[in-house]
């Protein structure tokens, strides 16, 4: 009986319906976990907050539990590498699907919001540390399986926009939640909107249709580093009927209002300031670094939304057009804040959104896309701090954080419908 059941959970899972696998005991269920996973993995610092039993608790509230129990037995009905490589883009897509499908009304399961993103968080770190502890009969790449798993998961593979006549592309990401030493439940307004607006056909200011196309990116450098961001954006730029008409990264950013940031700078400066690996970016304030792996550009890069437009949504947070950067000017050694954006020849320290990755994502992207494909407009929009968790600790959501979470992506619908010059 094992063997069909083994058989069925990786064809399932091959179609992208892993979660629509049919009912098993738990006796079979388990079953091949023992016999492929070892029993002591050593999880890296992003993974080791599972050992908090809250972060169980959010796929399950979400009704996506089931790929994170199923997926041991996939793993070990798998028979070679080329297998494990289309399994990990099936499981990865199927969980970001299901993930949107639940932000979207369209996948009914458990008691969080529909558009909480942290059950898609969880769910995904959880199912890395099965990878992690999985030990197949033959060898594999299990960075470069990772890193499917990952990208498939986030939105990077399997969502491309459709092509239609008249119809606008609008190309977004958001982040994962970030911080969570201080605070594990939180959540990200930019993921959460990411997972609500993926796939939708909306209407312009204009008047105009828009489908929108969203990623939800890591907080870790390492990733960065290895040309995350590039994946994400490169082929939503690459030229033809597919192509983005406009880009536009999102981050959280500042309490009580949102920021279309000006300009977006090389370096990175965000030390001590960890990422979600405990991992520090190498520069600081005083001693910038230059990001890894950038191709060239300038030190700053400007904005090319309609800035104007974008900054008419006020309510119910305020929408301000921040030109703040911090350089080094030319020929200086300190760092100098300026409110009205750069000098002639002056050294990156921060963009307006700072020298942490949401400044990052900002800058890679439209370096991209000034290389690829100079007219689409590009640039970066802040969120407000979500706010609203209740003071106990064991309580995972409450409706004052529900009602922000739905406002904040409300408003950023609201900005990008603006924001696509006509």
């Amino acid at each position: 009986m094992m063997k069909p059941l083994r058989r069925a959970a990786l064809a399932a899972a091959l179609l992208g319906i892993a979660a629509l696998l049919p009912p098993v005991t738990a006796h079979a269920d388990a079953a091949p976990a023992t016999v492929c996973l070892t029993a002591n993995p050593s999880p890296d610092p992003e993974q080791n907050r599972l050992a908090d039993p809250r972060t169980a608790a959010f796929p399950e509230r979400a009704a996506l539990d089931t790929f994170v129990r199923r997926f041991p037995a996939a793993l070990c009905a798998t028979r070679n590498a080329p297998e494990a490589a289309r399994l990990l883009d099936a499981w990865g897509e199927g969980l970001w699907q299901a993930a949107v499908n639940r932000a979207q009304g369209r996948r009914p399961g458990g008691d969080l919001a529909s558009g909480d993103d942290r059950p898609l968080y969880w769910a995904r770190l959880a199912m890395t540390v099965q990878l992690a502890r999985w030990q197949p009969e033959f060898p594999i790449d299990r960075p470069a399986l990772r890193s499917r798993f990952e990208d498939a998961s986030r939105g990077l593979t399997s969502n491309e926009f459709r092509t239609a006549p008249g119809v606008r592309r609008v190309f977004i990401s958001g982040f994962d939640p970030f911080g969570l030493d201080a605070e594990l439940r939180r959540a990200n307004p930019s993921g959460s909107a990411a997972l609500q607006l993926n796939g939708r056909r909306v209407t312009l200011a204009d008047g105009t249709i828009a489908e929108i196309r969203a990623v939800v990116l890591p907080v870790r450098y390492a990733d960065f580093d290895a040309g995350i961001v590039e994946r994400a954006y490169g082929p939503r730029l690459a030229a033809g009927p597919r192509a983005a008409d406009t880009i536009t990264s999102i981050s959280q950013g500042y309490p009580g209002l949102f920021t279309l940031e000006a300009w977006a700078g090389r370096a990175r400066s965000a030390d001590p300031y960890p990422d979600n690996a405990n991992a520090l970016s190498g520069g600081t304030y005083d001693r910038p670094v230059t990001a890894p792996g950038l191709g060239p550009g300038a030190e700053f890069l400007r904005t090319s939304l309609p800035t104007d437009a974008m900054t008419a949504v006020q309510t119910p947070y305020p929408v301000r057009l921040n030109t703040a950067v911090t350089e080094i000017p030319a020929g200086e050694q300190d760092p100098v804040d300026r409110e009205d954006g750069p000098t002639p020849g002056s050294r990156a320290v921060a963009g307006g959104g700072g020298g942490y990755l949401s400044n990052e994502v900002a800058y890679r992207s439209n370096r991209l896309r000034l290389e690829v494909r100079p007219q689409v407009p590009g640039g970066h929009l802040h969120t407000p701090v979500l706010t609203g968790l209740p003071a106990d600790q064991a309580q995972l959501t409450g409706a004052e954080f529900e009602r922000n979470e739905s406002a904040i992506t409300a408003q950023v619908l609201a900005v990008l419908r603006t924001g696509v010059p006509g």
